[in-house]
Order: C-alpha cells, then sequence, then structure tokens
C-alpha cells in the first residue's frame, strides 16, 4: 500500500509493513532508527521512488520535544524534515523543525498557520533594544507570515546561521541535537551540534532555562499559541522534487544537473538520502 505526497514529490509513501519488508525503516541493533528512500531501483520517466513518512502513534500537547540526529537526508532532489502539525491542517498548526532542500547546509524552522499568526520580529536577538536572552532568538528573519494561505504557503521562518544545522554540514559535525520547547510563551527551537550538546539534555534532565537564547522563537505576543495550535503528531519523512525542491529555481539554483524528475530515475543519487535517529523523548 502506498500514498501520494501532499506537496506533489516524486515518491511513493509506502505502509509500515512495506517499509519494513524493503528495508527502508528498520532499528538497528544498537537502537538506532533508520528511515530511508529506495537506493536501488531504477526507473522510467515519471515513476516515483518509494519513500517514507512517519509519524508518532500520537498527539502531544505543550512541552519539551528533543531528537537527536546521528544522520540526515541530503542531496540533489531530496527535500526531508522533521515536522509537526495538529488535526484539520491548517485550522491545528504547523511547525517545521528541520527542513531544507538539495546539499544545503543551513536549517530554516517555519510555521504554518491560518490568518493572523505572524512572526515577532523585534525579538531576534541583533534588533535594536533586544537583549540576548532566553526571550530572544539568534537566528536570521527568513518571512514573517505565517499564513498558510499567503505567498504560496511559504509560512514564517526563521533560517539558521550554522552550517553545522542541516544536511551534510549536520553529518560531518557528528550529528546534532534539537529541542523544541512549546509552551504559552510561543515555540523555541534551540540547535546544539554533538560537540556542544548540553550535559543537562545528555543526563535526560534538561533545563532549557540554562542553554541561552533559542535559535528560533516565534512568540506568542504575536501568535497566540492556543488559537493557532492544537496537539501535534511528530512527524519524519523524505520527499524528492516537489513544491519547494523541484522547481528550476531551487533544483539548478543549487547546482543540481539536469531536471530534478530525471535526476529521481537513477538510484545511486539517494545513497545518502536517510534519517539515522537516535532518539525522540517528550518531556511534559
Amino acid at each position: 500500500m502506498t500514498f501520494d505526497d501532499p506537496t506533489h514529490g516524486l515518491v511513493n509513501y509506502v505502509d509500515r509493513d512495506t517499509a519494513f519488508n524493503l528495508g527502508l525503516a528498520y532499528v538497528r541493533e544498537d537502537g538506532v532508527a533508520v528511515m530511508k528512500v529506495d537506493n536501488t531501483t531504477s526507473l522510467q520517466s515519471g515513476e516515483k521512488r518509494n519513500s517514507v513518512r512517519i509519524h508518532t502513534s500520537k498527539g502531544y500537547g505543550q512541552g519539551l520535544f528533543i531528537v537527536d540526529i546521528a544522520q540526515m537526508p541530503y542531496g540533489c532532489s531530496v527535500w526531508p524534515a522533521f515536522w509537526s502539525n495538529g488535526d484539520n491542517w491548517p485550522a491545528g498548526g504547523e511547525i517545521d523543525i528541520i527542513e531544507g532542500t538539495q546539499n544545503s547546509t543551513i536549517n530554516q524552522s517555519t510555521l504554518h498557520t491560518t490568518p493572523g499568526c505572524q512572526l515577532d520580529t523585534t525579538k531576534q536577538a541583533s534588533a535594536e533594544g533586544t537583549p540576548d536572552s532566553f526571550a530572544s532568538f539568534t537566528g536570521e528573519v527568513a518571512t514573517t507570515i505565517c499564513d498558510s494561505n499567503v505567498d504560496f504557503n511559504s509560512g514564517c521562518g526563521i533560517r539558521y546561521t550554522s552550517t553545522k544545522s542541516y544536511g551534510i554540514g549536520l553529518n560531518g559535525a557528528g550529528g546534532a541535537v534539537y529541542a523544541t520547547l512549546w509552551n504559552e510563551e510561543g515555540i523555541r527551537v534551540w540547535h546544539f551540534a554533538r560537540a556542544d550538546v548540553p550535559e543537562d539534555i545528555t543526563s535526560q534532565t534538561p533545563n532549557p532555562d540554562a542553554w541561552g537564547p533559542p535559535v528560533a522563537f516565534f512568540s506568542s505576543d504575536s501568535c497566540p499559541m492556543s488559537q493557532f495550535f492544537t496537539d501535534q503528531s511528530f512527524i519524519f519523512n523524505i520527499t524528492l522534487c516537489g513544491d519547494l525542491a523541484g522547481g528550476a529555481a531551487n533544483f539548478n539554483g543549487a547546482g543540481c544537473p539536469g531536471t530534478c524528475q530525471d535526476f529521481v530515475m537513477d538510484p545511486n543519487n539517494f545513497r545518502y538520502a536517510m534519517w539515522k535517529v537516535n532518539y525522540f523523548r517528550v518531556y511534559n
């Protein structure tokens, strides 16, 4: 059983049994969860490549969510994400924690909502009069309107500055930990390269107050949490091409050859299109 990608990617998302039988999803003996794109099947033009989209078995309310990424997908045509959404999208909100395309090494965290939510740019640490604190963010403003109806659903996004935050850069740094704190104050996201993971996270006694300013902070001052976000299901997926990665501006603009559709035909292009996840932990 398969289903199409709602973002129009050139993938067939396979069901659980098929994913395990094809080796597209499995858990290693050391506990690392692996999720990947098929990298053995040659395709004809227009065919879609098998991939995975894995959801948590339940939705979660406000809390602290920590994921340890050992390796993440990258490469031409590849559009992976670790994200969440509520019921009845976009009414329940969407939180994109890790997302990018092609061979980027820069992450972007983005919200997608119903009308009325926007990014409070005065919380940026570089803004005049804004202190470098827990109540600010250190990333760069990418877009400010979270409404999914605006600008082709670009959402409100904060771009990271570390080249260790995504793709081959993240993998080369030995992986990373992302921590997302969602409460009535807003949504905060921290990125820690492997060498910088706080001891309190490693010891499973996380203390966000000690971590300094997050890279991303979507303040409830301009986006009330209870109005725009319901319980969230967390998702790992890997799509190919699609609305974001498939166009010539994105695909060829990243230095990728030919067309995205033709690139998908060759399985050798997807050797690195896989997630390896050490853990995902939820703290209330």
